[in-house]
C-alpha cells in the first residue's frame, strides 16, 4: 500500500493553544480522503503544515515518502495542488487571464493546455467575463482549474463546498470525482458537510480537538453505519427481555426509547412483536448517518458546525 501523505505524531501549539496534537493520518494512493472536523478542530491548521505554509512545533510527516526535515521536500511539494480557505484569483481578470498569470508564476511558458483546462471545470463559455461576476461555484472550479496548472497527482482542497447553492455543489462534486477516476489525482478533501462527503469519499479521517480519532474506509464504515428501527414503548422492560431472550441487538435511549439494529423487514418484525404482545406507540425506521457516526464518535452534541446537506 502505498501512502501519498502520513502524519506522525504531528503537534501544533500557538503559545497556550494546542491547535494539533498527535495528529496521525494516512492518505492511501488514488484515494478521496475526507477529513472531517468542527470548525476550529484543527482542519485548516494541518492543511498549512502539509503545504508548508507552517512548520509543525513536532512530530513528523512525509509527502511520497519524503519527510518534511528533507530539504527534497520542496520538490515533492511541485506534486501537491491546493485550495486552503479560499481560492487565489485575480477578480478584476477574466477565467483565461487567471490562468496565464498562473501559469507564469510556476514557470510554464507553454499555454496550450488552457482551452482543455477551462472545458474540465466547465468555464469554456465564460469569454472576457470578469471573475468578480462569477457565481460563488465558477470562482471555485476556477479556483481548481488553477490548481492543476502545474500537473499535479495530490489534490488539497479546504471545504471547496462552503457557501454553495445546490447546483454549484453538484458542479463540484462531479468535479472531484472526474479529476479521481480519469486523472488518478490523489485527493484530500475537509469538509464539515457530511451528507455531500459521503457521497464522493472512499476514506474518512475524522478530526477532533486537533487528533485524528479515527481512519476509516468507505467500505468498512458502510458495515458501521447499521439500519435501526427506532421504538417509543411504555413497557420498556417488556421489550428489553424479548430482545435479550432472541438475541436482538438494541441499545435504550431513555425510559420509553429503544434503537433495534439489524436489516429487518419492518412489517414483518412489528408482527412477530405484537404476537409477543409487545406494542409500540411509535416506530420510526432509518438508516444511520456519516453525521450520526462522526457525533457518535467524539460523544458530541450536533451544532452548526457539522452540516448535513
Amino acid at each position: 500500500m502505498e501512502f501519498v501523505l502520513e502524519t506522525n505524531h504531528l503537534e501544533k501549539k500557538y503559545k497556550n493553544f494546542r491547535a494539533l496534537y498527535d495528529a496521525n493520518i494516512h492518505v492511501e494512493k488514488g484515494a478521496i480522503y475526507g477529513l472531517i472536523g468542527k470548525n476550529g478542530a484543527g482542519k485548516t491548521t494541518l492543511i498549512r503544515i502539509i503545504c508548508g505554509l507552517q512548520e509543525p512545533t513536532s512530530g513528523i510527516y512525509s509527502i511520497y515518502g519524503m519527510k518534511n526535515g528533507n530539504s527534497n521536500i520542496v520538490s515533492v511539494r511541485k506534486r501537491i495542488g491546493a485550495i486552503i480557505e479560499t481560492p487565489s484569483i485575480y477578480k478584476e481578470m477574466s477565467a483565461r487571464d487567471n490562468l496565464i498569470v498562473q501559469y507564469k508564476l510556476v514557470g510554464m511558458s507553454n499555454m496550450d493546455e488552457i482551452d482543455e483546462l477551462l472545458l474540465l471545470v466547465g468555464l469554456q463559455n465564460t469569454g472576457k467575463k470578469k471573475v468578480k461576476n462569477f457565481s460563488l461555484g465558477m470562482k471555485q472550479r476556477l479556483g481548481i482549474a488553477i490548481s492543476l496548472v502545474n500537473h499535479p497527482d495530490f489534490l488539497i482542497l479546504d471545504e471547496p463546498i462552503n457557501g454553495l447553492d445546490p447546483q454549484g455543489i453538484i458542479e463540484i462534486r462531479e468535479l472531484i470525482l472526474k479529476l479521481n477516476q480519469e486523472r488518478n489525482i490523489t485527493i484530500l478533501i475537509s469538509s464539515h458537510y457530511l451528507d455531500e462527503l459521503s457521497k464522493i469519499a472512499t476514506h474518512y479521517g475524522f478530526l477532533d480537538h486537533g487528533s485524528i480519532i479515527k481512519e476509516i474506509s468507505s467500505t468498512d464504515l458502510m458495515t458501521k453505519m447499521e439500519h435501526r428501527i427506532e421504538l417509543q414503548v411504555s413497557n420498556l422492560e417488556n421489550f428489553v427481555q424479548y430482545f435479550e431472550e432472541h438475541h436482538i441487538s438494541y441499545k435504550v435511549i431513555d425510559e420509553k426509547t429503544i434503537y433495534v439494529y439489524g436489516n429487518y423487514n419492518l412489517v414483518k418484525f412489528i408482527n412477530e412483536l405484537s404476537k409477543h404482545g409487545l406494542i409500540a406507540d411509535k416506530v420510526h425506521e432509518q438508516e444511520e448517518s456519516l453525521e450520526n457516526y462522526y457525533m457518535n464518535l467524539i460523544g458530541g452534541v450536533q451544532n452548526d458546525s457539522i452540516i448535513s446537506c
